[in-house]
């Protein structure tokens, strides 16, 4: 089983995400409310919908892991997945990424790329 799968088994569960077809055509997607959170484009690669805020909030944090590809201009940050941990990290931003989400902070995100970074 691949990390992105067991990723994906332990999210499929969460009581806000439901699973989706991703609006980019690639792999799976789990959305909130209606809004997708969180593209599993392959076996190692997750697109995950943050807000602005958010990854502003977070900067350094996001850009001092490895795990982690920031995209400048983009709402999405794209996570590989390599280890179990990465699992465990993804888990913590899916978090972050609802409470923004169901806290109605996304409407803010005006100027940003609304389609994920697998384009």
């Amino acid at each position: 089983m691949t990390l992105a799968s067991r990723a994906m088994m332990r999210l499929a569960v969460w009581p806000d995400l439901a699973e989706t077809r991703p609006s980019c055509g690639t792999g799976r997607a789990l959305r909130a409310d209606g809004s997708e959170i969180l593209h599993f484009h392959t076996d190692h690669d997750v697109d995950l919908h943050l807000t602005d805020r958010a990854i502003r909030r977070f900067a350094d944090h996001l850009k001092g892991s490895t795990a982690v590809r920031v995209v400048p201009g983009s709402r999405w940050v794209t996570i590989h997945l390599e280890v179990d941990s990465d699992i465990d990290l993804l888990l913590t931003l899916v978090s972050v990424a609802l409470q923004a989400h169901l806290n109605g902070r996304l409407a803010g995100d005006t100027g940003l790329s609304a389609a994920c970074n697998d384009h």
